[in-house]
């Protein structure tokens, strides 16, 4: 039996050291408003689409062994911290430096603190995480066939599973197939294109075949759909008031002629009350959302539209003006950087057995939790530079493993990227990925750093 190196072992040790304390520290869970309609859904065994299915059934589903959302922290934070130790063994002698990052990484509150917080944003960055760990292990194991191709299934269903709980997550599929068709090219000598199609176009289709069944055996479970179909709505809402108040000059037909009471409010309340920072101001005005909700069929689509295609400046203005609250979080403490305790709706509190809770060790963590904000461990900015650097030293290395991690920076990038276009408001968790795979990709490079210190000196 081979032994391990120690280098390993101090790592892994540290690792697993971190989850034990996140655990202790974090038990039973920090939930927030969502967490507790998601976990009261599940228990009900019925959902609904406002938020995704796939946290409610797994909700659920723990709560059926131990009631509450415990198991199910367990569950994303092992996802997390499995990843983090997985990476660990893709190096035979992993440098002393790995031990020393592994500890700064599990103090920090991208593992320590989030992991314990049940947001379908963290089990987003945790099931992306595990799944690009598994394309680095197939990638290492690729002259053993069956465990290469049951680490790319694997990949596969967590990268679906990171999809069902953000609609953005299919773009991580897409940079998992590239990853995976890449490796399979290195493996062919970079002669054979056949098969590194073969390889990602399984891939592909394996993920989105598993996000779509899966999406049709929740959907069974519905007891409310619209949920997507108002939530575009409603940015395109955010949108059309954003660009009124931009330039009150601009001039829209559609609701105009057809819904002018929707255009008064809009007009008046919407603009009074829109903020960059968020969409949840505009609900302080009971007028203006009456009218959105009983407006004209199609009007606000068809306005927004004209807004993208003929008034292209001004809403690509405003869209910057989101996404600025989004990546550089000008004022964090508005921005929620992270929860502690329990808070929720009374009833669903009630049913579920659940009381509000901010206790001693919630006070603790929430002390803990200020020290960080105003440093770059909550700066969206610096992490995404870091992701940047890492991406072209590992694109320069080109080690098979290297490619799984590029695939998931890039993947962090363009998840983030597309919140130019979705983004309804600026709370941290929303791009808690792009912090969580830059720091999992700076531990991988810590592992082994001799070639991409070479690589950096070069450049």
């Amino acid at each position: 039996m081979q032994r391990r190196n120690p280098s390993t072992l101090l790592t892994a040790a540290i690792l697993l050291a971190g989850f034990g304390i996140s655990l202790a520290a974090n038990w039973p869970g920090h939930l927030s408003y969502d967490s507790v309609m998601q976990l009261w859904e599940g228990r009900s065994g019925l959902y609904n689409n406002w938020h995704p299915p796939v946290m409610a059934w797994l909700l659920g589903n723990f709560d059926l062994l131990v009631p509450g959302a415990a198991l199910f922290m367990v569950f994303q934070a092992a996802l997390a911290f499995g990843s983090f130790i997985a990476l660990t063994g893709l190096f035979s002698r992993p440098s002393w430096v790995a031990a020393l990052v592994a500890a700064v990484a599990v103090s920090m509150p991208q593992l320590f603190l989030y992991q314990g917080i049940v947001w379908k944003d963290v089990l987003f960055a945790d099931a992306g995480l595990a799944g690009f760990t598994c394309l680095a292990w197939a990638a290492k194991l690729w002259p053993r066939p069956r465990l290469r191709y049951g680490l790319i299934a694997g990949s596969a269903v967590l990268l679906a599973l990171a999809a069902l709980a953000r609609q953005n997550g299919a773009l991580l599929i897409l940079c998992g197939a590239a990853s995976l068709g890449w490796i399979a090219n290195i493996y062919a000598d970079r002669r054979n294109l056949r098969a590194a199609g073969i390889h990602a176009g399984t891939f592909l289709l394996g993920a989105f075949a598993t996000m779509v069944l899966s999406t049709a055996a929740l959907d069974m479970r519905l007891y409310e759909s619209n949920g997507p179909r108002y939530q575009i709505e409603e940015l395109q809402a955010y949108d059309l008031i954003g660009a009124m108040k931009s330039d009150p000059a601009l001039r829209f037909p559609a609701i105009e002629k057809k819904d002018p009471h929707l255009n008064t409010m809009m007009r008046t309340k919407g603009i009074a009350f829109y903020n960059p920072e968020r969409r949840d101001t505009l609900l302080r005005s009971p007028a203006l959302q009456s009218a959105l909700l009983n407006s004209k069929p199609g009007v606000i689509a068809q306005s927004w539209r004209e807004l993208v295609l003929h008034h292209s400046g001004t809403y690509l203005r405003i869209r910057a003006e989101v996404f600025r609250w989004v990546l550089f979080t000008p004022d964090i403490s508005a921005c929620v950087p992270y929860i502690v305790g329990v808070d929720g709706p009374r009833d669903e509190m009630e049913h579920l057995g659940l009381v509000e809770r901010y206790d001693d060790r919630d006070d603790a963590l929430n002390n803990y939790g200020r020290i960080f904000v105003g440093t770059p461990v909550f700066s969206h900015l610096a992490w995404a530079a870091m992701a940047l650097i890492a991406l072209v030293l590992l694109l320069m290395r080109r080690k098979p493993a290297d490619i799984a991690m590029a695939g998931m920076l890039a993947g962090a990038l363009l998840c983030a990227a597309s919140f130019v276009v979705i983004s309804i408001a600026c709370d941290y968790r929303y791009l808690y990925a792009l912090d969580l795979w830059t720091l999992a990709a700076v531990f991988y490079a810590s592992l082994h750093p001799a070639g991409l210190a070479r690589l950096w000196n070069r450049t």
